[in-house]
Formats: C-alpha cells, structure tokens, sequence
C-alpha cells in the first residue's frame, strides 16, 4: 500500500484537480453525502485515470460499497469471471457486506448470480458465506458455495458453457438486471479492454440493464489488443456461419462495446486473480499423459491424424497439466491450442516454441506462471487469443476445425457413460463446465482419471454411473493411469471387455467382470445390467465407507 499524500486531492469532472480546504459541496452545489462518485486520488487513482480515458465515465467512479447498494434484492445479476480469471474482486465482498447488514436487520437480501464459469473465494466464497447467493449458474469450484448447493440453500443450475449465452439472449433465463465486468480499462472512444478473462462478458453489456465496472489495474495494461470479441452472433432464423477456419483466426476485435448510458459505476481495483495451484505430475497423470501421447502419435502413423497435428483442448487440472507437459517432450511440433483456459502447461508449450499460438477464453495461471506472463507480455501478446466463451467452445467450430479434446471425470459405467459432476449421484462436484462443448464435437475425446479414489475405496469404473452427463454416444476414449480404452466402433458389450480390461484397477477388476458375466445371464442382452444391483457400489460406499465387497 501506497502512503496516502500529505496534501489530498480529489478529481472532479470538468472541474480539474482541487485542493481539499475547498468546499466540494458547494462547488458541485450538491450535499456532501450525495458526492459519492469522487475519488480520492493516490497513485492507484492516477492509475485509474490513466485506465479510464472516457471522460464521461469519471463522474461515475465511486466505492464499491457504493455501487453493491445499487444492486437491488433479489434481481439477476451477471458476474464477469472464468476459471478464476477475471472476476469481480470489490464487489463481491461489498455485496456480501452488504447482505449481512441486510440480515441482521431482519431484510431479506439476495441475489441471484451468472458468470463464465468458476470465479474465487473472494466472489462466490465470500457471498455464499453471507447467504447473499439465491440462484447461481453455469459452474461452481468455491467449497463454500459447494457446501450451500449441496444443502439445498444455493438453486444452482449447471449447465453446458456453450449453452450460457444463447440461453440469456433467447430469454430463458429471465431478465438481467445489472452486469458486474471486471475490465482493464476504457479507450478514449467509451471501448472496454478485457481483463483475464472473456467469458459471456460481451452477453452481460449487451443484455444487463445497467453495469457496474470495476477496473483492474493490476493485470499489465499491455494485453490490450491480445482478445478477439466476436460480435457477429445472432438469434436464429438471422444467424450468419461463423468465418472460422483455422485455431488462430482472428474473425472480431480487440474490445467489449458497452452502451455508456447504462454503466452506473465504476469502481477501481488493484488485485491479481486466483492463484491457480498446481500440483506436481505425480505418477498416475504422467502415465495417463504418456499413454495419450503414444495413441495420439499411434494415430498419426495409421494415417487418422494429420502429420501437423489437430489443435489441442484440455481441461483444467493437475492431469491436464501432467498432459500438457507430457506433450513437452513429444514428437509433435507447432501446436495450436483451441481451449476454454489456458494453463500454466500450455503458456510453458508457448514460451518454448512447442506450441504457435494458443486461443482460450481465459487465463488462469499459478504465481510463476503468472510472473511470467506479465514479464513477458509483449511475447504472449502476439501468441494468446483470448475470445468470449460462444466462440472458444462453439459446437460448431469445435467440429470445424477438428479439436481434441481432453476433459477429466469422476466416474465412468462398463458401457462408456460418464460422469463428471456428481458424487455419488447426489452431491454437485463443480459442474459439467464445457466438457460436453467438446466430447460431442471433437475429432478425438479422451476422459481421464485415476482409476480409483479415497484411497481405493472408491472406483472410478463403475457398473452403472450414478450420475450421467456425457453417455456412451459421446465417448471415444476412456483413460487411466492402468490403460487406455479406445471405444470406437465398438458395442456395448465390447466396449465393457475393453473398459474393465484397460482402465479398471486390479482391485475391482474381478467384481466388474463378476457383475458383468452375471448381467450377460440375465435380461435383455444389448446393454446387460443387474438393475437391483447396478447402483449397489455407490450405496455400499455410502453406508461403509468402501465399494469393495
């Protein structure tokens, strides 16, 4: 922290710089307590100024305990923020302040939020802390607000990534009261410079009624012109292809557009994001990460691959990292990412030249990483596209430009069904996010995870997923550090042989095959189950803390 100036000063608009012995109030000829847009200006101020060249928007800046209580009870309100990346960082705790006041008053006071995706501690944490969440979409990793939803206090609706916007833009999901942005700054022409992260930010201005940005000005202000916002999206029957054709394109332009009559505050931050801490590969996720490499190099022998490789789309995780690392040391050369976010594994593929460039919707990085980004800007500028989340995990695209993706699970069934949401069935994990964008639509789509958890008293290979998200029809390839499954063209009954066979752990692998050959017995013969049984794992787990028999 910056010490505060012996003499302070305060901007006013069209006013210049005053000295405080003046009296403000009467020089704007308003009361004091009615002057909340003035800033104090110290050298984050200067910052901000510097940040927010609008000249109309500086009558605008005000504390964040200003703006949260323009944010009535119980209204929609969309939150930048995606995979702790880019998200709000004043107004969330202001918002929750605020709700505790509210409560402690005997008011009732909540709101009901929508992001990109996952944000932090200090957003979702902080306002499900303070019961201010009432309904909360499209993905969720914050343990407290975990803790709300699975006691019933949060309606949370999980939902395909790809789906968001459109879902917002048809109307679906109701009205949008006020959209909280955080940005990096406002050109001189009234244009926003997006921060970390993209996500549905362009939906949010266009469709909330009123904004509220906050304005980071920790994040280097050199990644202006590093995003790509597409604004060539329309409600069907007057929807235009989009002009995609290779990972890198650019096919938009480097800022969010904003109507200035509705942005209502602006507030100033000075925080980075979420320090996104990743484990070290341990053994399971490097053999995870080789075996793909091999079948991906595999692959490109038999002639269904392309000898520059497809554009790669990973998920987020230690495994994904494991892979992406692993991709380090692979025969491939001069990747393309087309991803949701980029990771620490893929900015290192960029900083050695592995990979060319890279597109995502967001950057969520560890401290290093971080570091590294921000010293080397100028580098990653011209290889990191950063778009909005309808364009980085569109269907079609995803099937256009022949992705592959690579997404992680918590369980899957003998047959290929997947889930990846759901513990036992009943309690919300963190959500589908955009695995399903890609399984459906990629080229190639591998699910990975280690094949047992708890310490092997869970596994993830089931008879029957106690919860599905991506069925058998979308499965290609199932991964664990015991062997890969490749499930293509294969029926139900083969695809079980194979997924007990390659991924299962020895531990369970006798009990699949047991309740395999019993379901053969038994019952239609096209997808065999044991329905008094099929669910009987997870309920014996439930009950003595172990699958095992």
């Amino acid at each position: 922290m910056h010490a505060e100036p012996q003499q302070a000063h305060y901007c006013v608009p069209a006013l210049g710089w005053i000295h405080t012995p003046l009296r403000i109030s009467r020089i704007l000829e308003k009361p004091p307590q009615q002057v909340a847009c003035i800033c104090k200006v110290g050298e984050t101020s200067m910052s901000l100024a510097d940040r927010v060249r609008y000249p109309q928007f500086h009558n605008r800046i005000m504390s964040a305990e200003a703006a949260a209580a323009l944010i009535p009870h119980g209204v929609n309100v969309g939150m930048s923020g995606f995979t702790g990346a880019g998200y709000p960082k004043a107004l969330p705790q202001a918002i929750a302040a605020r709700a505790k006041a509210e409560h402690a008053a005997g008011k009732p006071y909540k709101i009901n939020v929508w992001t990109g995706a996952s944000t932090a501690a200090e957003c979702d944490g902080v306002m499900a802390d303070a019961h201010a969440l009432g309904q909360r979409l499209p993905f969720n990793t914050d343990p407290t607000a975990r803790k709300a939803i699975n006691a019933g206090e949060i309606d949370f609706i999980d939902m395909h990534l790809s789906h968001v916007a459109q879902h917002a833009w048809f109307g679906f999901l109701g009205p949008m009261s006020v959209a909280v942005v955080e940005v990096l700054g406002v050109t001189a022409d009234g244009l926003l410079i997006p921060s970390t992260a993209v996500g549905n930010n362009k939906t949010w201005l266009e469709i909330a009624d009123k904004v509220i940005l906050e304005v980071n000005t920790k994040p280097p202000a050199k990644m202006e012109g590093m995003h790509d916002i597409y604004y060539g999206t329309a409600i069907p029957p007057r929807r235009m292809p989009i002009n995609m054709t290779h990972a890198d394109d650019r096919i938009g332009e480097p800022y969010l557009k904003v109507d200035p009559a509705k942005v209502i505050a602006i507030v100033e931050t000075h925080k980075g994001d979420r320090d996104n801490v990743f484990a070290a590969p341990d053994a399971n996720s490097n053999t995870i990460a080789s075996s793909i490499i091999d079948f991906l190099a595999h692959e490109m022998k038999m002639g269904r691959l392309p000898k520059e490789m497809l554009p790669i789309q990973s998920g987020v995780g230690n495994v994904a990292n494991a892979v992406l690392a692993g991709l380090q040391h692979s025969p491939f050369e001069n990747l393309l990412g087309f991803t949701e976010v980029l990771q620490d594994g893929m900015l290192e593929l960029l900083r050695t030249g592995k990979m060319s460039k890279a597109s995502a919707t967001s950057i969520s990085l560890g401290a290093a990483a971080c570091k590294d980004f921000e010293d080397n800007i100028d580098f990653y500028r011209e290889r990191i596209i950063l778009r909005p989340q309808e364009i980085s995990n569109h269907p079609e695209l995803v099937r256009r430009l022949g992705i592959i993706a690579m997404n992680s699970m918590i369980e899957a069934d003998i047959y290929g069904n997947i889930n990846s949401t759901h513990v036992m069935g009943t309690g919300m994990m963190n959500g589908i996010g955009g695995s399903g964008d890609f399984a459906r639509n990629g080229y190639l789509s591998f699910f990975v995870t280690p094949s047992v958890a708890k310490d092997g008293k869970v596994s993830c290979i089931v008879p029957m997923c106690s919860h599905v998200d991506h069925t058998e029809h979308d499965t290609q390839i199932i991964v664990t550090e015991q062997g890969l499954a490749d499930l293509r063209g294969l029926s139900p009954k083969q695809r079980a042989k194979v997924i007990i066979d390659k991924c299962a752990h020895p531990d369970y692998r006798p009990m699949l095959h047991d309740y395999f050959d019993r379901a053969r017995s038994q019952g239609a013969q096209h997808t065999p189950h044991i329905l008094t049984e099929a669910l009987s794992w997870h309920q014996r787990f439930v009950d003595t803390g172990d699958m095992r028999a």
